[in-house]
């Protein structure tokens, strides 16, 4: 082996051992948030978001097969689920901290799971990341009162920016499984 493929060798290791240790980082950020989400420690939560953040779900609809392009309501064109930055997400928190929110009075009891973490782009690189867009699956659980149940299921793509040495959440679009709602509210963070 030459010095020059035994150099390349390491480097490639290296750039691997990076890529796992930012994936190891984000996916620890993503289990404290839901984390914090199942304990209602929603101001803690609401401190992982930047303040121009972009929180965003769209609507599904059913379409032919050469229409996916409208699957989902345009952002900034159509209605959408959620469409929110900072000050409306933390209006929504203060709200469920009085207690009188009708949707959450007995609160939820909720379990977050994400799944299938794939980082799709890193800036600048993965030595010295500063923003990183990811995909994933989700499951969020929602029990509240004796019988209501609810299961929202989608896929989410998340942009996180390093500020200082943690990670804040700048951009979140969710994409719900299911065009027709069957909860009776959506008062939980996804």
């Amino acid at each position: 082996m030459t010095v020059e493929m035994s150099i390349e060798m390491t480097m490639g290791m290296q750039a691997e051992l990076q890529r796992l240790l930012l994936k190891d980082s984000v996916s620890e950020f993503f289990v404290r948030e839901a984390d914090l989400l199942d304990a209602r420690k929603f101001d803690d939560w609401l401190a992982l978001l930047s303040d121009d953040i972009r929180y965003w779900m769209p609507m599904a609809r059913n379409v032919a097969m050469d229409d996916f392009d409208r699957e989902f309501t345009a952002e900034g064109l159509d209605a959408n689920w959620m469409d929110e930055g900072i000050e409306t997400l933390r209006q929504r928190v203060a709200q469920l901290a009085t207690g009188v929110h009708w949707a959450e009075q007995p609160p939820s009891r909720t379990t977050h799971m994400i799944s299938n973490l794939q980082i799709m782009s890193v800036e600048p690189d993965a030595a010295a990341p500063q923003l990183v867009t990811t995909r994933c699956r989700f499951l969020v659980y929602r029990n509240r009162l004796e019988t209501e149940q609810d299961v929202f299921i989608g896929k989410r793509n998340d942009t996180l920016r390093r500020e200082a040495k943690d990670w804040r959440l700048v951009r979140r679009e969710i994409y719900l499984d299911q065009n027709v709602m069957l909860a009776k509210n959506i008062s939980v963070f996804f």
